[in-house]
């Protein structure tokens, strides 16, 4: 743990796209996946169902566009070393419940873990990667639709991209299960009944943390990830962004603007943080319970919402820091915790010596397995916020507005009251 305040300024680094914010007010990031609509066969739905996957393969079932700008302005906002979103009042972020409402993914279970390249030192019966990908599949990619242990996604979508008509139950399996993925899947595959009993959704948010922290520098632009986890969540808890017209809610609730298509692709004025308020108890209203899966509301997925811990994708490692955005729960936000360096995870990639991450990042997995040890324990109130401690730490430490002085003064020339500000 540190205590030092001046960590909070991080934004004004010289790698953080908000320490040059205003030498490219026009700079958007790109995302670097179009999701096309995959058509989901019903004969597949037991399978997902069972791997708890079926809300999210219903959500690639429709046309997914990314609003560029938008998601870029909130880039721009992102604190890596606490994972939260610097506004005027304080932090937001996309936390474990924001995953279970918005993609239905299951937050409790196992963490999603294992190796990258040595497959043949862990994986079943101790096989040559590629073997088992043959036995599993029936068929072995052509060496040029291979880089490293990945394999193209375009020889998946044109070799499984369809449930052949007549498949039994051993196609069904065979097919479905090699849809756009990495070796390193491999030992989940071969156990797909099992597969259930993994917390997907910890590794999701794991995975969308890394990848903003890669974006929010100045020198990188495409942004990948579960985008559509992002910009619901966007949507959800700012409703002043919210686009128009789609009024139904569905479940999963990421699945309310399938249809969305952004109507421009250039980077206007940015949106000034001054302008931004999170609508805290948002995912708790009347319209979004009676659309919400029963088991995305049990004790054991709950409490994970609530718990500080690590979140585990493989290699990547990220912090659960709920006790930094109480409000969202609907508390009070007292003075923050230190910030936790979590430098040197961020460089971890999977090469080098890290080969079996349980072992190599073994304390962060010990800290997931523990995560019932680690629940924080708040009071719901009639009006939550932050607290006047803690809004007097964070106008002394905390990054409220990204344009400098300048850009932000009164354009009517008017002497704003000191009481005012």
């Amino acid at each position: 743990m540190g205590d030092d305040p001046a960590r909070l300024y991080r934004l004004d680094g010289v790698a953080h796209i908000a320490g040059v914010i205003n030498d490219d007010p026009q700079r958007c990031i790109r995302s670097m996946q179009r999701q096309q609509g995959m058509p989901l066969d019903e004969r597949y739905v037991p399978y997902l169902q069972m791997a708890g996957l079926y809300h999210l393969a219903r959500l690639n079932d429709r046309w997914f566009r990314l609003d560029e700008p938008l998601v870029s302005t909130f880039v721009e906002r992102w604190r890596p070393e606490t994972h939260t979103f610097q506004i005027p009042f304080g932090e937001c972020t996309i936390m474990l419940q924001d995953v279970a409402y918005q993609l239905g993914l299951a937050v409790d279970g196992r963490y999603v873990s294992g190796c990258l390249t040595d497959f043949h030192m862990y994986i079943e019966g101790g096989r040559p990667a590629w073997v088992w990908f043959e036995e599993l599949l029936g068929v072995i990619s052509p060496p040029s639709q291979v880089q490293k242990f990945a394999v193209n996604c375009t020889w998946f979508q044109e070799t499984f991209g369809e449930c052949p008509e007549g498949a039994n139950e051993e196609t069904l399996f065979a097919d479905k299960s090699s849809n756009r993925i990495h070796i390193k899947w491999l030992p989940y595959v071969a156990r797909l009944e099992e597969m259930g009993s993994y917390s997907w959704g910890s590794a999701a948010l794991a995975w969308l943390y890394r990848c903003m922290y890669r974006v929010a520098n100045r020198h990188v632009v495409k942004l990948a990830g579960p985008l559509q986890l992002l910009q619901s969540w966007i949507f959800w808890r700012f409703p002043r962004f919210r686009p128009a017209g789609y009024d139904t809610c569905s479940w999963p609730l990421a699945s309310r603007w399938s249809s969305y298509i952004p109507s421009y692709s250039e980077k206007g004025p940015r949106v000034q943080s001054t302008r931004l308020k999170i609508d805290m108890l948002q995912p708790s209203s009347p319209e979004v319970l009676q659309v919400v899966h029963p088991e995305a509301l049990e004790p054991r997925h709950m409490a994970v919402w609530r718990s500080v811990t690590s979140l585990i994708y493989f290699a990547v490692v990220e912090w659960h820091q709920v006790d930094r955005v109480l409000p969202q729960f609907g508390s009070v936000q007292p003075l923050s915790r230190p910030t936790l360096n979590t430098d040197f995870l961020m460089s971890k990639d999977g090469r080098g010596d890290d080969r079996w991450f349980p072992s190599a990042l073994q304390h962060w997995h010990i800290l997931w397995e523990t995560r019932a040890d680690h629940v924080f324990r708040f009071d719901v109130v009639a009006d939550p916020g932050p607290s006047h401690t803690y809004l007097d730490w964070w106008s002394q430490h905390g990054k409220r507005f990204l344009s400098l002085e300048f850009y932000l003064g009164d354009p009517r020339g008017v002497p704003i009251p000191v009481e005012a500000s």
